[in-house]
């Protein structure tokens, strides 16, 4: 049997994962703190399955009904919306407050304050391990390859998640969140490195494009989808449907990917000779892929190191942070959240697409590799500045998505061809070393963006900060890279 096209199969399930991949790292961020709507009636019916909230004058008090059964809140505690002919009364509710993290009688700013804090370090624990697998997993994927390695991130991840239903406290929930980082990191080396193996250099940008657009269609899915099972069975079992589909995904990706290229039962001749002759390092002898020294040491691969370590941070505080940015600063309900917080991330898949296209058809019109890339990126940044200012300036959640989306675009646009660097730079068993190591010091920037953040309380100026961070990637990069060729 001979399937025309399997490399494109490859990157189609990769893409698969890495948009379940994305579904699996919302879940907390989505479900930690929601904004839950209760209709204000004067009499509650119990056996009406809908919220209902009954305002009690004497004591200042609402009384809660979901479900059947009621809760008793105080009137400071509450937001109050107004829709056509029905008032709202607006409850915050999630995982934070299930689990006794955050104290119902806390003010409302000190509430979001707390949550804010806590999600931010847990998410550093998550990415302290997510770091640590960045490197272990490019090695890994060189040592035992692609398919093996995506088996091995998934089964880790996959189960982390379903297990985080188990969660007691504030300890279980952070040690379920470090499991899910340690498999979590794999296909970001994984996957340059099958690109590497799979695709002619001249479409390896656009396969990596591909594959960032699937982590942006994940993103978009992951809103709707994670509060849509949230409100439906609540925060437990969504961690286990969502967890369990990555399970799933194994058995046709062992199916499918039975070898590399070259051996592969069922490729045809023709795209067999129409990747290896695309590939410049198969002209090449390179048997023992490069240790950590012998990268760190060659001032080339410090143009992925820091380029990613500077602009990483962006997307990662936009994927933390998103969620309670919306509930906060305009006040949207769960479903509000779930329908405006995908917009963004429409942006991002159009600019990865986008900028793996751009600087693969600058390469097959004849321009360098070296232009290829850099135009790329320079005009990615370019797109990122201006919007991400635009944005935080808004009044309306509508507008700030919209300025949003053009500025995760312009992020990907300039992320796709950093990570094509590995495979410009290196062949074989160094691009997923290398590409490790730049997803590892993405890791440590975040990290300290995320630390910085405890201690700036005004949006604006968080945002501002952020913008800063392109100059400064794009400036590591032209200063360390030279020209972009195969390191000899």
């Amino acid at each position: 049997m001979k399937i025309k096209g399997i490399r494109w199969w490859i990157i189609a399930l990769i893409m698969v994962i890495t948009i379940i991949n994305y579904l699996d790292r919302g879940t907390l961020n989505y479900m930690w703190v929601t904004n839950i709507e209760y209709a204000l009636v004067e009499t509650a019916n119990p056996a009406d399955k809908s919220n209902q909230a009954v305002y009690q004058p004497e004591g200042d008090l609402y009384l809660l009904w979901k479900n059947g059964s009621a809760r008793t809140v105080e009137g400071p505690k509450i937001t109050l919306k107004k829709n056509e002919d029905q008032t709202w009364v607006i409850h915050k509710e999630g995982i934070a407050y299930d689990l006794g993290l955050i104290s119902q009688e806390l003010s409302a700013e000190e509430a979001a304050r707390q949550a804010k804090d806590m999600l931010g370090t847990i998410t550093i624990f998550f990415m302290i391990a997510y770091g640590i697998s960045q490197l272990v997993s490019g090695k890994m994927y060189d040592k035992i390859g692609t398919r093996k390695g995506f088996f091995v991130s998934v089964l880790l991840w996959g189960t982390a998640d379903a297990l985080t239903s188990l969660s007691r406290g504030i300890v279980s929930l952070t040690g379920f969140r470090m499991m899910l980082g340690l498999g979590e990191a794999g296909p970001w080396p994984g996957t340059t490195k099958s690109n590497a193996e799979w695709f002619p250099q001249k479409e390896r940008a656009f396969a990596q494009g591909l594959f960032g657009a699937a982590a942006s269609l994940g993103s978009i899915f992951a809103p709707i989808i994670i509060l849509m099972l949230y409100i439906s069975f609540g925060w437990k079992l969504t961690f286990v449907i969502v967890g369990g589909l990555g399970l799933l995904w194994l058995i046709p990706w062992l199916i499918l990917n039975k070898r590399g290229p070259k051996e592969h039962p069922w490729i045809t001749e023709k795209e067999r000779e129409y990747i290896l002759t695309g590939q410049p390092e198969i002209k090449m002898t390179n048997d023992r892929g490069k240790s950590w020294g012998e990268l760190l040491f060659n001032k080339k691969n410090w143009s992925v190191i820091l380029g990613r370590f500077f602009l990483d941070p962006i997307w990662w505080m936009f994927v933390t942070y998103l969620p309670l940015y919306l509930a906060d600063v305009f006040n949207l309900n769960i479903k509000e959240v779930a329908f405006s917080a995908w917009v963004p991330y429409v942006g991002a898949m159009i600019g990865s697409i986008s900028g793996g296209w751009f600087s693969g058809y600058l390469i097959r019109k004849g321009k360098t590799v070296d232009h290829s890339r850099k135009l790329a990126m320079l005009l990615g940044g370019i797109i990122i500045v201006p919007f991400i200012i635009a944005a935080v300036y808004s009044t309306s959640a509508a507008v700030a998505v919209i300025f949003m989306a053009f500025v995760l675009g312009g992020f990907q646009f300039v992320m796709t061809n950093i990570q094509t660097l590995p495979s410009d730079l290196h062949s074989g068993k160094s691009v997923g070393s290398l590409a490790g190591l730049g997803g590892a010091s993405a890791v440590l920037g975040t990290i300290l963006a995320i630390l910085f953040a405890r201690y700036i309380t005004s949006w604006l100026l968080l945002f501002a900060l952020l913008a800063a961070l392109v100059p400064l990637s794009l400036l590591s990069i032209f200063l360390t890279v030279g020209k972009i060729e195969q390191i000899k």
